[in-house]
């Protein structure tokens, strides 16, 4: 049996980067952060090969959970300008151990961010603060495995269950988002790799159906059964993009917790004949 070809969206052209230079939301980020875009944003359009798609399913007001894949620290680059260029402001769960660092600590405290303090007595302060923005209407952006995928493939792994509560918690629309080929710009070892410039996808696919859980006891087994069906939705998107079939379980680091090499470069489709 062959493997579906890759289902990559279209680079971007060139006109409609530039569209997208002049017309992207810039309200609601703050300084810091808006700066942050500022100095971004060109490396961004000019040094990738960057397409996405599914951008309209994200809605334009209201409280929205985006659940992404990781398999890059440059994925919130690329998930920002995602969903900026589509209408609205990005909120981000990071490390706590980011705001010690100077510079970094003032792009994401102004920006609206949310640390997450693991293993500490404020752990459930991420979870309060995500809930408090969903409330006010705002796009926070959550990535399920906590880190990196250790995949050996780079399939997304066994997620814990802090975004099926949270999308339990609140009735929010839950979109769920696959990343692929941000592992080749900026690999784990963290020494950018803009040339030749690399294909980078991002790509939104329909709400999650969590009807099934929404509304019933917040029991384990239901925020476990939340959380699995949104990380189907991802893992399901990341095959698409891939052009591959997911493996039939989730890669659990738990029980399998030796480390694993970067996910394999994205390839190329080939050229039309």
């Amino acid at each position: 049996m062959t493997s579906p070809a890759p289902d990559l969206p279209p680079p971007l052209t060139a006109r409609r980067r530039v569209l997208l230079t002049l017309r992207r939301r810039r309200r609601g980020s703050g300084f810091w952060f808006g700066l942050a875009i500022e100095v971004i944003w060109p490396f961004v359009m000019l040094f990738t090969k960057l397409g996405w798609s599914g951008g309209e399913r994200i809605p334009r007001t209201g409280g929205v959970l985006i659940a992404a894949n990781h398999v890059s620290s440059s994925d919130p680059i690329f998930d920002t300008a995602f969903v900026i260029s589509h209408g609205r402001m990005p909120r981000f769960l990071a490390k706590s151990e980011l705001w010690d660092v100077p510079i970094v600590r003032s792009v994401l405290g102004k920006g609206g961010h949310i640390p997450v303090y693991r293993q500490s007595t404020r752990a459930t302060d991420a979870y309060k603060e995500a809930v408090a923005a969903l409330e006010r209407g705002e796009v926070v952006v959550f990535y399920p495995e906590g880190t990196y995928t250790a995949d050996p493939a780079g399939w997304p792994m066994k997620a814990k269950n802090g975004i099926g509560r949270i999308a339990v918690m609140t009735g929010v629309p839950v979109i769920p988002l696959a990343n692929w080929g941000t592992q080749d710009f900026l690999p784990r070892d963290g020494k950018p790799s803009p040339w030749p410039r690399k294909r980078v996808s991002v790509v939104a696919g329909p709400p999650v159906d969590l009807s099934a859980y929404i509304g019933k006891p917040r029991t384990r087994t239901n925020l476990d059964g939340a959380t699995a069906a949104i990380m189907s939705a991802v893992t399901e998107l990341v095959g698409q993009v891939r052009g591959e079939t997911p493996p039939a379980q989730p890669y659990d680091p738990a029980s399998a917790p030796t480390p694993a090499g970067p996910p394999q470069p994205v390839a190329e489709p080939p050229a039309a004949s």
